[in-house]
């Protein structure tokens, strides 16, 4: 049987003259960036100071969401918790590090996600009227999986290609990625012990949290969790050992690991950090990162997720990613517009990969062996475009194994089109980014992002980012996504993800637009 008998769709990926039109003027835009601080801020602090109990965060959920409700009047979602609100006094004086670093904290956020999507998105105010820019991911009905990959499910379906495998993998894929992944850093010693292939990227952080705090000792210092953040890696951290959270600022699109380093000691068991940040779009520059993995004890081990780092600057990483101490993320659910198909893998020394493989195979067994070939060709394609290769040959096909049935014309073929898909991608995903950008700033304070397909935006007049979704979701049927989902705990900020049609995109800002217009007609 073989891999790409037939020729692959050439999918087009259509962007209208007006959108192209809003994205040229966003480079004319006087805009550095703007600056951003998603530290603690007194509105957070008052919920701490009027809870009967500060460290139960159902309590602490509630509070927030009666408040919101308190302050919508009539518009109220949920009178009971209003009222609820409306009764409480201020008990005590919280401090900004206290709530840092309370464990309530972290499950406050992660109910309050959870009530955000199933009580509120998707339950009492759901309708099929509503357009939601709040999703996160890639619209994938306009851009899916590119067409090699989906001939790779095809073919492993073919094969019956769905039994029990290597609690890491494949070791065929597994040797690709690790290719792949050296390609990326200059004199990374990679091999196939270095990766583990996983359950996409929530999974692998969970999974590896359990398992790296399992294997330590006593701790006498807090794992450290830069924020923004999202809310399920971080509680999978923050349930198993004691944590603190650290906001870091934005300044024109870079995060500052300063507060980071700050805030490490020797004794520090782990660190988690995303490279680029969910809501913001904002990324660690690579000689700050640089500074902060120099920074490490031996003894402290970071996990870097790496899922949003698409879309922006394309500079070689750092040879410090690839240190004995260094866990790396990876996801198909952004890159490759493939969140349900939850795959990616872990890249991260060869003893503690050796050490997981059995925690792996006790508790979960193995990734999916499904998607084993698509990993394999992805991250073989990968490595091709990322070392500038055009033209494959008989060297390409000798990577595949025999039974592929591979001709270097039909694998030249399938490669082409794979990386003319990818680029077209990416200049419409980049198109739309910057036309959203354009629009949004005619009438709110826009973060410009330097990755991935979130812009994180401000509205005059809203100081609580929870109940800003909620007026905006009333009044104009648009969903968009509140920062303190994200630990963002000060301001009004929400996110929009501008990988969606443009229709829809055009018709949400508009209606925003409309809104926030007549809101400030309303506030003189």
């Amino acid at each position: 049987m073989e891999l790409f008998p037939h020729p692959l769709r050439e999918r087009c990926f259509s962007i209208p003259a007006e959108a192209a039109e809003s994205a040229a003027a966003a480079q004319l835009l006087d805009d550095d960036g703007g600056c951003f601080l998603p530290g603690v801020d007194e509105r957070m602090l008052d919920v701490y100071n009027r809870a009967a109990d500060p460290g139960d965060p159902f309590e602490l959920c509630r509070l927030w969401v009666g408040r919101v409700d308190a302050e919508s009047g009539a518009h109220a979602a949920r009178p009971r918790l209003a009222e609820q609100w409306r009764a409480t006094r201020v008990r005590r004086s919280t401090t900004a590090e206290e709530v840092l670093t309370s464990r309530a904290t972290v499950r406050f956020v992660k109910e309050l996600f959870n009530f955000y999507f199933r009580d509120d998105l998707y339950g009492d105010l759901r309708s099929d009227d509503h357009l939601m820019l709040s999703g996160g991911a890639v619209d994938e009905e306009e851009w899916g999986l590119p067409e090699v990959l989906k001939e790779c499910i095809r073919y492993a379906l073919e094969r019956d290609w769905y039994g029990y495998s290597d609690s890491c993998g494949r070791l065929q894929a597994r040797e690709a990625v690790a290719a792949y992944e050296s390609a990326r850093i200059p004199g990374a010693p990679y091999e196939a012990g270095n990766i583990a292939l996983t359950m996409g990227g929530t999974v692998a952080v969970s999974t590896m949290a359990d398992f790296l705090t399992s294997r330590s000792g006593p701790r006498t210092a807090p794992a450290l969790c830069a924020t923004p953040n999202y809310p399920p890696l971080v509680e999978s951290i923050a349930c198993r050992t004691d944590t603190r959270l650290v906001p870091l600022p934005t300044q024109d699109g870079r995060m500052s690991v300063e507060p980071l380093l700050a805030a490490l000691s020797p004794d520090t068991p782990l660190v988690m950090l995303q490279t680029a940040a969910n809501p913001t779009g904002a990324g660690v520059a690579e000689a700050d990162l640089v500074r902060l993995l120099n920074a490490l004890s031996p003894s402290t081990l970071i996990l870097l997720d790496e899922c949003h780092e698409w879309l922006g600057p394309v500079n070689a990483l750092s040879p410090a990613r690839a240190a004995r101490n260094v866990v790396r993320i990876s996801s198909l659910s952004k890159h490759w517009s493939a969140p349900g198909i939850k795959a990616g893998w872990i890249t991260a020394d060869s003893d503690l990969i050796a050490e997981y493989y059995e925690y792996a195979s006790t508790h979960f067994g193995g990734p999916p062996s499904f998607f084993y070939t698509l990993i394999e060709v992805l991250a073989r394609m990968e490595r091709w475009r990322v070392t500038g290769l055009r033209a494959v040959g008989a060297e390409q096909v000798r990577e595949f194994e025999a039974s592929y049935g591979l001709t270097p014309e039909r694998l030249q073929a399938a490669y082409t089109n794979y990386a003319t898909e990818r680029e077209a991608r990416e200049r419409s995903l980049l198109t739309l980014r910057d036309a959203t950008h354009a629009r949004l700033s005619e009438f709110a304070t826009v973060l410009k992002p330097r990755y991935s397909i979130n812009t994180a935006l401000t509205l005059p007049g809203w100081d609580d980012s929870y109940r800003c979704f909620r007026d905006l979701l009333r009044e104009t049927g648009v969903s968009t996504y509140p920062g303190i989902l994200n630990f963002c705990f000060s301001g009004g900020t929400v996110r929009v993800t501008s990988a969606r049609s443009w229709r829809d995109l055009d018709t949400a800002v508009g209606r925003l637009g409309a809104y926030a217009a007549r809101d400030a007609v309303r506030h003189g």
